[in-house]
Order: structure tokens, then sequence, then C-alpha cells
């Protein structure tokens, strides 16, 4: 009988009212409203370029690494706001060491993924050891790393560089090799290999989610999290792993962040958690944990890459730009919460 009643109650639904409730459907439309608005004002044929749509993958990159690890502890249920201020402090330690000490290329990517790291299984003890709340414990991380990186780089940019002791400095056009291969572009100069950094972060995200017995454990924990520990999963290491793997990420986003600018820069990554977090809430992944996954995350930086280059394009300023970016998030964020209701 109750299955009887389940098909009677799924057939009142319309078709095209049940397709839409999939958020991987809505995605997809989005996306392709952005590629339309795209087309109708493609600034006098400059958006058909492919130049256009190279530059606008290159300029998302460092945004969707930052969005791998976001992505993971928002289905846990929680949030880290400190993506961007660790971004910052690994961008100044990885030019510190690299362009004004000439550390070798292995060992200060080693030491920067280590920061990184450390950073984020913090963040991840004191939100499930100490229930802190994930607010709070990564609003200390923003506000610290920030400060650290400050310290590291003396209160001005890490350049390419040697300093005096008057103040003047003497600018070196000769870059590390690796910071140059980072930067460059392969295929004919049509695909940025921060690009495919990118791609390969969202590829371990996707096996973690999908393929491990770890990425089961996020997804119980961000449905209840008190169920998932009486069914016997480990909630403190699971949360101090997907912290962590959230903090790696931000280092591989600051090393990337750091060859594009040829700078170490205290200030980097400012505002660039809340750009992450409208790429996955766009995207179709719950804020409120348990659902979601990195293939609708890849959809929303999309989305939002597309967006910034068609305002780009067509001269408008940022200020209206970033205005434009909030309304989406927060229709995108109403949207959500409709459809729970």
């Amino acid at each position: 009988m109750p299955e009887t009643l389940d098909k009677t109650a799924d057939s009142a639904i319309p078709w095209w009212q049940s397709l839409l409730g999939r958020p991987w459907v809505r995605a997809m439309l989005a996306l392709i409203l952005i590629l339309l608005i795209g087309c109708i004002f493609n600034a006098n044929g400059t958006f058909f370029r492919w130049s256009a749509h190279r530059d606008m993958l290159r300029q998302s990159s460092v945004y969707g690494m930052l969005a791998c690890g976001l992505t993971m502890v928002i289905i846990t249920g929680g949030i880290d706001l400190g993506v961007g201020s660790v971004l910052a402090a690994v961008s100044v330690v990885y030019s510190q060491f690299m362009m004004n000490y000439g550390f070798s290329a292995w060992w200060v990517v080693i030491v920067c993924l280590i920061i990184g790291a450390v950073c984020g299984v913090w963040n991840g003890f004191l939100i499930g050891r100490f229930k802190f709340q994930a607010f709070i414990a990564t609003l200390a991380m923003m506000t610290f790393a920030r400060g650290f990186a400050k310290l590291a780089a003396g209160g001005r940019k890490v350049m390419n560089a040697k300093f005096f002791p008057d103040g003047t400095y003497e600018y070196n056009s000769t870059f590390p090799e690796f910071t140059e291969w980072l930067n460059s572009r392969i295929l004919d100069r049509n695909l940025a290999i921060v690009t495919i950094i990118m791609l390969v972060c969202m590829a371990i995200t996707y096996i973690v989610l999908s393929k491990l017995i770890w990425g089961r454990y996020i997804y119980a924990i961000g449905g209840n999290e008190e169920a998932a520990r009486l069914s016997g999963v480990p909630v403190l290491f699971t949360k101090m792993l997907t912290y962590g793997f959230c903090g790696l990420f931000c280092a591989v986003a600051g090393i990337s962040q750091a060859a594009q600018e040829y700078q170490g820069d205290p200030e980097a990554g400012t505002g660039y958690e809340l750009t992450a977090i409208g790429m996955i809430v766009i995207g179709g992944t719950n804020m409120a944990g348990g659902r979601g996954g990195i293939g609708l995350t890849l959809i929303g930086v999309l989305v939002m890459g597309y967006l910034d280059k068609i305002l780009s394009l067509n001269a408008v300023d940022e200020s209206n730009r970033l205005m434009l970016t909030a309304a989406i998030i927060v229709i995108a964020v109403l949207y959500q919460s409709s459809r729970r209701k």
C-alpha cells in the first residue's frame, strides 16, 4: 500500500517540475543562460574568440582550487572563511623561499603544502574536538593567517628583488624556472598550467567523494552528525581530514597565485572565500550539508567565471560586478531554501 501511495504522489508532480528539482539540471540551465547572455552581449564578437574562454578558465582556476576544498567542507555542514588568508600566507612563503632565497622548488612546494594542511587540520580539530562553530574557528584562522602573511612579508609585497638597508631594491627580471612553468601555457598556448592543476584538484575531490569510504563519511556527517557518530563514523578524524584537504587546496591555490603574479602579496585572496562559496552555491551544493558534489561545483565555477568575463568584456565596473554577484548568490540560496521547504 505505501508503494502505491508513493507512486501516486510522484505521478502527481509534473515531469518538468521533477526535472527542475535536480541540482545538476538547475546548474546547467544557469550555465546555458549565462552563455546566451554572452552571445547577446558579445563585445563586438570578442566573446566568440577562444582567447576569451581560455582567459576565463585561467582567471577562474585559483577560485576553482579553493572551491574544491570548500565543497567537501560544506557537504559536512561546515564552512571555511580562512581560505583566502591561508592562500595569502602560502603565496608569501613561496615567494620568499623561491624568489628571494633561491631554495629548491620541491622543498618549497612541500613546505607550502604542509603549511596549508596544518592550518586546515587545526580548524578541523577545533571544530570536531572542542565543538567550535565552524564560523568562529575559521574566522580566527582567517585573522591569524592574514597576520602571519603580513609579518612574513614585512608589510610589503614579496617581489623577485634584492632589498637594501636604505629601503631601495634591485629588481631581478629572471624568475625561477618552476614559477615560469606554473605561469605557462601548453597546446600552442591555448591551455594554462593552472587550469590543468584546477582540473586535477577536482579529479582528486571527485575520487574522495565518490570512490572512498571517507567520502561516505563526509556525506553522513553532513546529513546528520549525531546519527553518523552513533553509526560508528569517526567524526573527529573525518573533520580533521576534510578541513586538512581544504587547507591543502588553499596551498595549491596560493602557489599558483604567486606564480601568476610573480610576487607574494600579503593582501592577496581578500574576498576569495566569498567567490568560491558563491560558485559552490550556484552549482547547487546544499549549504546545510549532506548533498552536493564536485561536478556541480565545476558548473558553478564556469557560471561565475563566464559572468565575470562577460561583465568585464562589456566594461562593467567592478563595483557593479560585485553587487550583481552578491545578488545572484542570494537568489541561489533563497531558491535552495524554497526547495527544502
